[in-house]
Protein backbone atom coordinates (compact mmCIF):
# COMPACT_ATOMS: atom_id res chain seq x y z
CA UNK A 1 0.00 0.00 0.00
CA UNK A 2 1.39 3.45 -0.80
CA UNK A 3 -0.88 6.95 -1.68
CA UNK A 4 -0.07 10.25 -1.83
CA UNK A 5 -1.49 12.99 -2.25
CA UNK A 6 -0.11 16.28 -2.91
CA UNK A 7 -1.41 18.93 -0.92
CA UNK A 8 -0.88 22.59 -2.58
CA UNK A 9 -0.57 26.33 -0.35
CA UNK A 10 -1.31 29.31 -2.22
CA UNK A 11 -1.71 27.96 -5.29
CA UNK A 12 1.62 25.91 -5.41
CA UNK A 13 2.86 22.76 -4.21
CA UNK A 14 3.59 22.35 -0.81
CA UNK A 15 4.24 19.35 0.53
CA UNK A 16 3.15 15.08 0.73
CA UNK A 17 0.99 13.52 2.57
CA UNK A 18 2.09 9.73 2.74
CA UNK A 19 0.04 6.80 3.33
CA UNK A 20 2.13 3.57 4.36
CA UNK A 21 2.06 0.70 6.47
CA UNK A 22 6.33 1.24 7.49
CA UNK A 23 8.82 3.70 7.52
CA UNK A 24 10.27 1.73 4.53
CA UNK A 25 9.85 4.85 2.16
CA UNK A 26 10.19 7.47 5.05
CA UNK A 27 14.27 8.70 4.38
CA UNK A 28 13.20 8.62 0.45
CA UNK A 29 10.29 10.95 1.06
CA UNK A 30 12.02 12.61 3.68
CA UNK A 31 15.36 13.41 1.39
CA UNK A 32 12.48 14.35 -1.80
CA UNK A 33 10.82 16.86 0.33
CA UNK A 34 13.70 19.46 -0.36
CA UNK A 35 15.74 20.95 -3.25
CA UNK A 36 18.90 20.86 -0.62
CA UNK A 37 20.35 18.40 1.98
CA UNK A 38 19.17 18.18 5.26
CA UNK A 39 22.16 18.70 8.27
CA UNK A 40 21.22 17.60 11.88
CA UNK A 41 17.54 15.78 12.50
CA UNK A 42 15.69 16.33 16.05
CA UNK A 43 12.96 14.17 16.55
CA UNK A 44 10.68 15.03 19.36
CA UNK A 45 8.22 12.61 20.65
CA UNK A 46 6.32 12.23 24.08
CA UNK A 47 6.91 9.80 26.78
CA UNK A 48 3.79 7.14 25.54
CA UNK A 49 5.01 7.25 21.65
CA UNK A 50 8.63 6.72 22.75
CA UNK A 51 9.08 3.34 23.49
CA UNK A 52 6.76 2.37 20.84
CA UNK A 53 8.29 3.81 17.75
CA UNK A 54 11.52 6.30 19.04
CA UNK A 55 13.80 3.49 18.59
CA UNK A 56 12.71 2.71 14.78
CA UNK A 57 12.24 6.25 13.75
CA UNK A 58 15.70 6.80 15.51
CA UNK A 59 17.05 3.97 13.45
CA UNK A 60 15.78 4.78 10.46
CA UNK A 61 17.26 8.71 10.69
CA UNK A 62 20.63 7.53 12.02
CA UNK A 63 21.32 5.30 9.19
CA UNK A 64 20.84 8.61 6.47
CA UNK A 65 22.08 11.37 8.46
CA UNK A 66 25.16 11.76 11.06
CA UNK A 67 23.46 13.77 13.82
CA UNK A 68 20.19 12.44 14.89
CA UNK A 69 18.84 14.12 18.46
CA UNK A 70 15.88 13.03 20.67
CA UNK A 71 13.45 15.44 22.54
CA UNK A 72 10.97 13.83 24.66
CA UNK A 73 8.11 15.74 26.87
CA UNK A 74 5.44 14.00 29.46
CA UNK A 75 2.57 12.92 27.04
CA UNK A 76 -0.99 15.24 27.76
CA UNK A 77 -2.54 18.32 26.63
CA UNK A 78 -0.44 19.78 29.76
CA UNK A 79 2.73 19.76 28.52
CA UNK A 80 1.83 21.71 24.81
CA UNK A 81 2.87 25.05 26.45
CA UNK A 82 5.32 27.61 26.34
CA UNK A 83 7.71 26.36 28.96
CA UNK A 84 8.77 23.10 27.30
CA UNK A 85 8.97 25.33 23.90
CA UNK A 86 11.50 27.27 25.37
CA UNK A 87 13.26 24.33 26.76
CA UNK A 88 13.30 22.68 22.78
CA UNK A 89 14.78 25.85 22.17
CA UNK A 90 17.35 25.79 24.30
CA UNK A 91 18.35 22.31 23.29
CA UNK A 92 18.52 23.04 19.43
CA UNK A 93 20.64 26.11 20.44
CA UNK A 94 23.06 23.74 22.19
CA UNK A 95 23.12 21.24 19.02
CA UNK A 96 24.11 24.29 17.08
CA UNK A 97 20.73 23.79 14.94
CA UNK A 98 20.30 26.00 12.21
CA UNK A 99 17.94 26.75 9.03
CA UNK A 100 19.15 23.54 7.11
CA UNK A 101 17.97 21.06 9.94
CA UNK A 102 14.83 19.23 10.37
CA UNK A 103 12.88 18.91 13.28
CA UNK A 104 10.28 15.47 13.25
CA UNK A 105 7.47 15.25 14.75
CA UNK A 106 6.84 11.91 15.84
CA UNK A 107 3.64 11.51 18.11
CA UNK A 108 -0.34 12.45 17.98
CA UNK A 109 -1.44 16.11 17.93
CA UNK A 110 0.13 17.85 21.31
CA UNK A 111 3.84 16.46 19.49
CA UNK A 112 2.63 17.92 16.18
CA UNK A 113 1.37 21.49 17.37
CA UNK A 114 4.54 21.99 19.39
CA UNK A 115 6.86 20.49 17.51
CA UNK A 116 5.25 22.92 14.19
CA UNK A 117 4.99 25.73 16.83
CA UNK A 118 8.91 25.58 17.16
CA UNK A 119 9.78 25.13 13.54
CA UNK A 120 7.55 28.14 13.06
CA UNK A 121 9.70 30.78 15.34
CA UNK A 122 13.03 29.04 15.80
CA UNK A 123 15.29 31.03 13.82
CA UNK A 124 12.08 32.71 12.14
CA UNK A 125 11.10 29.17 10.57
CA UNK A 126 12.97 25.59 10.34
CA UNK A 127 12.25 22.67 8.40
CA UNK A 128 9.89 20.29 9.93
CA UNK A 129 8.03 17.17 9.19
CA UNK A 130 4.59 15.35 10.43
CA UNK A 131 4.93 11.71 11.74
CA UNK A 132 1.55 11.24 13.12
CA UNK A 133 0.84 8.09 15.32
CA UNK A 134 -3.00 8.50 16.23
CA UNK A 135 -6.13 8.37 14.68
CA UNK A 136 -6.78 11.80 15.48
CA UNK A 137 -3.31 13.73 14.24
CA UNK A 138 -3.35 11.56 10.97
CA UNK A 139 -6.83 12.82 10.18
CA UNK A 140 -6.81 16.17 11.69
CA UNK A 141 -3.81 18.14 13.37
CA UNK A 142 -0.88 17.11 11.13
CA UNK A 143 -2.63 18.66 8.34
CA UNK A 144 -2.79 21.87 7.61
CA UNK A 145 -0.03 23.86 8.77
CA UNK A 146 -2.16 25.21 12.00
CA UNK A 147 0.67 24.59 14.95
CA UNK A 148 0.12 26.14 18.38
CA UNK A 149 0.31 25.55 22.65
CA UNK A 150 -2.15 26.59 25.12
CA UNK A 151 -1.86 29.27 27.41
CA UNK A 152 -2.94 29.11 30.35
CA UNK A 153 -6.34 27.65 30.40
CA UNK A 154 -6.46 28.28 26.70
CA UNK A 155 -6.36 26.17 24.14
CA UNK A 156 -4.13 27.17 20.95
CA UNK A 157 -4.40 30.44 21.36
CA UNK A 158 -0.63 31.18 20.76
CA UNK A 159 0.23 29.73 17.46
CA UNK A 160 1.22 30.19 13.48
CA UNK A 161 0.27 29.28 10.45
CA UNK A 162 3.17 26.93 9.18
CA UNK A 163 3.67 24.15 6.48
CA UNK A 164 5.28 20.98 6.98
CA UNK A 165 7.62 19.63 4.44
CA UNK A 166 5.98 16.04 4.38
CA UNK A 167 3.51 14.36 6.40
CA UNK A 168 4.48 10.45 6.91
CA UNK A 169 1.77 8.06 7.88
CA UNK A 170 2.86 4.50 8.81
CA UNK A 171 -0.86 3.16 9.79
CA UNK A 172 0.61 0.16 11.26
CA UNK A 173 0.66 2.75 13.85
CA UNK A 174 -2.52 2.85 14.76
CA UNK A 175 -2.91 -1.08 15.78
CA UNK A 176 -1.14 0.07 18.82
CA UNK A 177 -3.85 3.09 20.07
CA UNK A 178 -5.76 2.54 23.14
CA UNK A 179 -9.14 2.10 22.29
CA UNK A 180 -10.69 5.37 23.54
CA UNK A 181 -7.88 6.84 21.87
CA UNK A 182 -9.23 5.51 18.92
CA UNK A 183 -12.53 6.69 19.16
CA UNK A 184 -11.33 10.12 20.04
CA UNK A 185 -9.86 10.46 16.34
CA UNK A 186 -13.09 8.78 14.90
CA UNK A 187 -14.93 11.74 16.56
CA UNK A 188 -13.08 14.30 13.77
CA UNK A 189 -13.74 11.64 11.06
CA UNK A 190 -17.56 11.49 11.67
CA UNK A 191 -17.17 15.26 11.74
CA UNK A 192 -15.62 15.46 7.99
CA UNK A 193 -18.70 13.35 6.69
CA UNK A 194 -20.89 15.67 8.57
CA UNK A 195 -19.51 19.05 7.30
CA UNK A 196 -18.53 17.79 3.42
CA UNK A 197 -19.34 14.14 2.13
CA UNK A 198 -22.82 12.58 3.22
CA UNK A 199 -21.98 9.31 1.52
CA UNK A 200 -18.66 9.24 3.30
CA UNK A 201 -20.62 9.58 6.85
CA UNK A 202 -23.58 7.21 5.34
CA UNK A 203 -19.93 4.55 4.70
CA UNK A 204 -18.77 5.41 8.31
CA UNK A 205 -22.25 4.23 9.21
CA UNK A 206 -22.04 0.69 7.39
CA UNK A 207 -18.96 0.10 8.50
CA UNK A 208 -18.20 0.68 12.17
CA UNK A 209 -17.82 -2.79 12.91
CA UNK A 210 -14.41 -3.01 10.15
CA UNK A 211 -13.47 0.43 11.12
CA UNK A 212 -13.48 -0.39 14.87
CA UNK A 213 -11.58 -3.81 14.00
CA UNK A 214 -8.88 -1.76 12.22
CA UNK A 215 -9.30 -4.01 8.70
CA UNK A 216 -6.73 -2.75 6.75
CA UNK A 217 -8.21 -1.88 3.89
CA UNK A 218 -11.34 0.19 5.88
CA UNK A 219 -8.62 1.94 7.59
CA UNK A 220 -6.76 3.21 4.62
CA UNK A 221 -9.74 4.34 3.08
CA UNK A 222 -10.84 6.26 6.13
CA UNK A 223 -7.70 7.91 6.92
CA UNK A 224 -7.47 8.82 3.09
CA UNK A 225 -10.49 10.21 2.84
CA UNK A 226 -10.39 12.35 5.58
CA UNK A 227 -7.23 13.31 4.55
CA UNK A 228 -8.76 14.70 1.06
CA UNK A 229 -11.62 16.56 2.63
CA UNK A 230 -9.40 18.06 5.25
CA UNK A 231 -6.71 18.91 2.35
CA UNK A 232 -9.42 20.11 0.03
CA UNK A 233 -10.47 22.67 2.54
CA UNK A 234 -7.29 23.86 3.70
CA UNK A 235 -5.92 24.35 0.04
CA UNK A 236 -8.93 26.67 -0.78
CA UNK A 237 -8.52 28.64 2.59
CA UNK A 238 -5.24 28.22 4.17
CA UNK A 239 -5.75 30.23 6.84
CA UNK A 240 -9.16 30.17 7.95
CA UNK A 241 -10.94 33.43 6.31
CA UNK A 242 -13.74 31.33 4.77
CA UNK A 243 -14.42 27.79 4.16
CA UNK A 244 -11.70 26.34 6.71
CA UNK A 245 -14.00 27.54 9.63
CA UNK A 246 -16.22 25.05 8.87
CA UNK A 247 -13.84 22.05 10.02
CA UNK A 248 -14.52 24.03 13.90
CA UNK A 249 -18.26 22.07 13.66
CA UNK A 250 -18.47 20.95 17.02
CA UNK A 251 -15.15 22.86 18.30
CA UNK A 252 -16.80 25.77 19.83
CA UNK A 253 -18.54 24.22 22.69
CA UNK A 254 -16.25 21.16 22.48
CA UNK A 255 -13.15 23.15 23.51
CA UNK A 256 -14.85 25.02 26.38
CA UNK A 257 -15.62 21.48 27.79
CA UNK A 258 -12.56 20.46 27.38
CA UNK A 259 -10.60 23.59 29.19
CA UNK A 260 -13.51 23.28 32.16
CA UNK A 261 -12.36 19.81 32.59
CA UNK A 262 -8.33 20.88 32.97
CA UNK A 263 -8.20 18.51 29.87
CA UNK A 264 -8.67 15.42 31.53
CA UNK A 265 -11.66 15.32 28.54
CA UNK A 266 -9.85 13.83 25.24
CA UNK A 267 -10.15 15.87 22.64
CA UNK A 268 -12.57 14.13 20.65
CA UNK A 269 -14.77 13.76 23.24
CA UNK A 270 -15.18 17.11 23.31
CA UNK A 271 -15.72 17.27 19.46
CA UNK A 272 -18.14 14.72 20.10
CA UNK A 273 -19.95 16.31 22.30
CA UNK A 274 -19.82 19.74 20.91
CA UNK A 275 -20.74 18.03 17.45
CA UNK A 276 -24.19 17.21 19.12
CA UNK A 277 -24.62 20.79 20.76
CA UNK A 278 -23.90 22.38 17.22
CA UNK A 279 -26.46 19.20 15.65
CA UNK A 280 -28.94 20.28 18.18
CA UNK A 281 -29.04 23.78 17.23
CA UNK A 282 -29.42 23.31 13.69
CA UNK A 283 -32.09 20.67 14.38
CA UNK A 284 -33.66 23.71 16.76
CA UNK A 285 -33.35 25.73 13.67
CA UNK A 286 -34.91 23.19 11.21
CA UNK A 287 -31.80 22.58 9.15
CA UNK A 288 -31.59 18.89 10.11
CA UNK A 289 -34.52 16.87 11.16
CA UNK A 290 -35.02 15.04 14.92
CA UNK A 291 -34.81 11.50 12.92
CA UNK A 292 -31.43 13.18 11.17
CA UNK A 293 -30.22 14.41 14.98
CA UNK A 294 -30.90 10.85 16.62
CA UNK A 295 -28.70 8.85 14.22
CA UNK A 296 -25.71 11.31 14.58
CA UNK A 297 -26.30 11.15 18.03
CA UNK A 298 -26.22 7.36 17.26
CA UNK A 299 -22.95 7.73 14.87
CA UNK A 300 -20.60 8.81 17.36
CA UNK A 301 -22.58 6.45 20.19
CA UNK A 302 -21.57 2.91 17.69
CA UNK A 303 -18.00 4.11 18.10
CA UNK A 304 -17.50 4.99 21.39
CA UNK A 305 -18.17 8.31 22.03
CA UNK A 306 -20.07 10.71 24.65
CA UNK A 307 -23.14 12.68 23.38
CA UNK A 308 -22.73 14.49 27.10
CA UNK A 309 -20.63 15.52 29.56
CA UNK A 310 -19.84 12.68 31.87
CA UNK A 311 -21.70 13.34 35.49
CA UNK A 312 -17.85 12.74 37.32
CA UNK A 313 -17.18 15.56 35.49
CA UNK A 314 -19.89 18.43 35.03
CA UNK A 315 -20.59 17.91 38.46
CA UNK A 316 -17.26 16.72 40.17
CA UNK A 317 -15.87 19.95 38.53
CA UNK A 318 -18.61 22.23 38.59
CA UNK A 319 -19.57 22.46 35.26
CA UNK A 320 -22.34 24.39 34.58
CA UNK A 321 -23.96 26.45 31.11
CA UNK A 322 -22.96 29.05 32.20
CA UNK A 323 -19.53 28.71 32.45
CA UNK A 324 -18.88 26.83 29.46
CA UNK A 325 -20.84 29.92 27.51
CA UNK A 326 -18.25 32.11 29.21
CA UNK A 327 -15.32 30.35 27.92
CA UNK A 328 -16.78 30.27 24.34
CA UNK A 329 -16.29 34.02 24.73
CA UNK A 330 -12.53 34.07 24.73
CA UNK A 331 -12.26 31.41 21.61
CA UNK A 332 -9.99 32.25 18.98
CA UNK A 333 -12.82 31.71 16.60
CA UNK A 334 -14.48 34.80 17.76
CA UNK A 335 -14.62 37.91 15.28
CA UNK A 336 -15.83 41.46 16.15
CA UNK A 337 -17.32 40.12 19.27
CA UNK A 338 -18.99 37.11 17.45
CA UNK A 339 -18.88 33.51 17.34
CA UNK A 340 -18.23 32.03 14.02
CA UNK A 341 -20.30 29.35 14.99
CA UNK A 342 -20.60 26.41 12.31
CA UNK A 343 -24.32 24.64 12.06
CA UNK A 344 -25.34 22.07 9.09
CA UNK A 345 -27.59 23.31 6.32
CA UNK A 346 -28.11 19.68 6.22
CA UNK A 347 -26.02 16.61 6.63
CA UNK A 348 -22.84 16.53 4.39
CA UNK A 349 -22.98 20.49 4.11
CA UNK A 350 -22.07 22.65 6.88
CA UNK A 351 -22.33 26.62 6.86
CA UNK A 352 -20.76 29.50 9.32
CA UNK A 353 -23.70 31.54 11.30
CA UNK A 354 -22.54 34.90 12.95
CA UNK A 355 -26.04 35.03 14.45
CA UNK A 356 -26.32 31.88 16.89
CA UNK A 357 -27.58 33.63 20.58
CA UNK A 358 -26.56 33.03 23.70
CA UNK A 359 -29.71 31.75 24.49
CA UNK A 360 -29.49 29.27 21.35
CA UNK A 361 -26.14 28.25 23.23
CA UNK A 362 -26.99 28.10 26.31
CA UNK A 363 -30.45 25.60 24.83
CA UNK A 364 -27.84 23.38 23.53
CA UNK A 365 -25.09 22.97 26.50
CA UNK A 366 -27.87 22.04 28.83
CA UNK A 367 -28.27 19.63 26.48
CA UNK A 368 -25.13 18.12 26.23
CA UNK A 369 -25.41 18.59 30.57
CA UNK A 370 -28.19 16.57 30.76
Amino acid sequence: MSDILPITYEGKPSYDIVLENSYDLLIEKVISSREKPYGKVCIITDSNVSPLYLREAYSVFSGAFENVITFEIPAGEASKNLKNVQILYRALVENHFDRSDLLVALGGGVIGDMTGFTAATFLRGISFIQMPTTLLSCVDSSIGGKTGVDFDEFKNIVGAFYMPRLVYMNLSALSTLPREQFSSGMAEVIKHGLIADQDYYSFLKENVSGISSLEPALIEKTVKRSCEIKGRVVEEDPREQGIRAHLNFGHTIGHAIEKLSDFNLFHGYGVSIGSVAASYISMKRGFISEEEFSDIKNTFISYGLPVSVPAELSQGLGITAEKVLAVTKSDKKMEKGKIKFIVLKAVGNAEIDRTVSDEELLDAINYVLM
